[in-house]
């Protein structure tokens, strides 16, 4: 398949939009939240532990991580997101954690940016995540162009992210949804590596959760409202008063981030679950592995940080880090498996 050079320009220059609008604009939900503020950790004053037998390590998808944190996906298509992804998939290599980048569809149009995706040499060992919007499946992608982005990355897995209020408000935006989810389920068939179904920011529920797993999706990453809102990123990208107003109108929908963990863990009890969507921090990352998410990604803060420097990065890694140990320590678990059956969150009524 080879789409005309404008659709390429156009994806190209939305991806360096995106960059833009998240660093500069205020994108993220205003009235709605992640609901992690609904739980409180019950403080353990006397934790009996040794601080350094601490270990927030855990398995992902069969890949060992030595925290439970997980890049989200992000950028790529540019000479900016190519120098971001360097210094992400580098900070994530050193502290042995997963990454996922940005939506290949860029990259599948235009070959030649491909490498700004092509991380596998900063990053040999880690859990990284290949990208592409669930939708294209309804717009002449199949499993050739998702073979490419896998093997772009030399990928573990790849992320199918599912967007439908984006695409509404996104100038000239992919619609047809119709029919996707036996798509779905065929190329969980046929594709050598699992699949993860991921929202964008507007959540997951446990009754859509059902039906990816049952197509064959390997894992699931709620992606759920509180954090950044693309329905606000593509208001400021508007060509229209329609698109403008609509990306004010939805701003804040969506099922908060806490409410789609719990929900999903309650009819999936076993199901690989990525919790995303709002966290800005290690006590936030802690609360949703103690509600039942096996990893966390952040989003925004990596972005952030990598606009600046690597350094900036690890810095921040380093805080994660601190942050889940602490709330450990201060609950008196060992582990991310004691933590997750201590009942020491708490729901504050």
């Amino acid at each position: 398949m080879n789409p005309p050079t404008n659709i390429s320009a156009q994806t190209q220059n939305r991806k360096a939009d995106h960059i833009r609008i998240c660093l500069e604009e205020d994108v993220q939900c205003e009235r709605i939240t992640n609901g992690l503020e609904r739980y409180r950790f019950t403080h353990c004053c006397l934790p009996e532990l040794n601080h350094n037998d601490i270990d927030i390590s855990t398995t992902f998808l069969g890949k060992n991580l030595d925290a439970p944190l997980l890049i989200s996906s992000m950028t790529g298509g540019t000479e900016q997101a190519a120098i971001i992804n360097q210094r992400l998939a580098q900070v994530a290599q050193h502290y042995k954690i997963a990454m996922g980048v940005g939506s290949q569809r860029v990259a599948v149009e235009k070959p030649q940016v491909a490498d700004t995706f092509a991380v596998r040499k900063y990053a040999p060992d880690i859990l990284l995540l290949a990208n592409l919007g669930a939708v294209q499946l309804n717009y002449k992608y199949g499993l050739d162009e998702c073979l490419r982005v896998v093997d772009i990355l030399e990928a573990d897995a790849l992320i199918l992210h599912i967007n439908p209020l984006q695409e509404c408000i996104q100038p000239k935006g992919d619609t047809n949804f119709r029919g996707l989810l036996d798509k779905i389920s065929t190329l969980c068939m046929k594709l050598p590596v699992p699949v993860i179904a991921k929202e964008v920011g507007n959540g997951i529920s446990a009754a859509i959760a059902e039906k990816l797993i049952a197509a064959g999706v390997a894992a699931i990453d709620v992606a759920g409202a509180g954090g950044t809102s693309w329905a606000k990123v593509e208001s400021e990208r508007a060509e229209n008063p329609l698109q403008r107003r609509l990306g004010k109108t939805f701003a804040d929908w969506g099922l908060p981030t806490a409410e789609c963990i719990t929900t999903i863990r309650a009819i999936a009890k076993d199901v690989p679950l990525i919790a995303s969507g709002g966290l800005r921090h290690g006590l936030d990352v802690a609360a949703a592995i103690a509600l039942g998410a096996d990893i966390a990604g952040l989003a925004m803060p990596f972005l952030q940080a990598a606009a600046t420097s690597e350094t900036a990065v690890a810095e921040l890694a380093e805080v994660l880090i601190a942050e889940i140990t602490t709330v450990l320590f201060c609950t008196g678990n060992t582990t991310l498996y004691q933590l997750k059956h201590s009942g020491s969150l708490q729901r504050i009524e």
